[in-house]
């Protein structure tokens, strides 16, 4: 939590989402972090009587150093920022974003690793999940050149043959029953240097998540997911 705070005064940080993207100013040497959305970036999630709701992905986004020490999160979705979450049957969903949850290393009273309703994030760093492609606005320290952004990417009941709602408790493809992720979260990462004059940095895929969010670890081996990896399409970090 020292760490954390420290972090917070080196680094000036606003989220806006596309609908507010005309109200963005930058300035020379802001970063903006753009993620444009995928095919599957809405997503059936089901409500009752076969009724569905078209769903926007859970997402954080945040910042390491270039060993890979957490330095701060610079946005996450509310839902998981608070807790909000609806038709979740209790379930914290500690399957949704596990590997920023973890990276974090802030653990609360029920031995998670997530926010919870009594203790949730600040305003300041989430908000409501964009409903497409949107920019995030980040002015560091001149002291910091050389960092990582991390982005952390998860549907509610994306099932599929590899992570079906069938997988039991226990089991490698468990992620959480009938209100799970299904294909566990997706993680990209960009590596920025700012010392280079480069003003374009591409995020790539790195891996995904624990399927039922019981740890921190990440695993390369995508081959098992299917429409998880369409919910993004492109993700880049440019340099004004």
């Amino acid at each position: 939590m020292k760490k954390m705070g420290l972090t917070f005064i080196y680094l000036w940080l606003i989220s806006l989402c596309s609908c507010q993207k005309e109200l963005i100013e930058y300035e020379k040497g802001d970063v903006k972090i753009r993620i444009e959305q995928g095919e599957e970036w809405l997503h059936d999630f089901p409500l009752f009587l076969g009724i569905n709701k078209k769903n926007p992905p859970q997402i954080a986004i945040w910042l390491e150093d270039v060993q890979g020490n957490y330095l701060s999160t610079v946005y996450v979705t509310h839902k998981i920022a608070t807790q909000s979450w609806q038709a979740s049957g209790g379930n914290r969903r500690k399957e949704a974003l596990p590997y920023w949850c973890y990276s974090r290393g802030v653990k609360y009273n029920d031995g998670l690793y997530l926010p919870t309703k009594k203790e949730p994030l600040t305003d300041g760093i989430s908000g409501a999940t964009p409903q497409g492609s949107f920019d995030v606005k980040l002015n560091p320290a001149s002291t910091l050149k050389q960092f990582i952004v991390k982005i952390e990417i998860n549907h509610s009941t994306d099932f599929n043959e590899a992570f079906p709602k069938s997988a039991k408790e226990g089991e490698a493809n468990y992620s959480g029953g009938k209100e799970g992720s299904g294909q566990p979260a997706i993680v990209y990462a960009a590596n920025i240097d700012l010392s280079t004059g480069k003003k374009s940095f591409d995020a790539t895929l790195i891996g995904h998540s624990s399927p039922d969010g019981s740890s921190g670890g990440i695993n390369e081996d995508v081959s098992g997911l299917t429409t998880a990896l369409q919910i993004v399409k492109h993700i880049t970090v440019n340099i004004q």
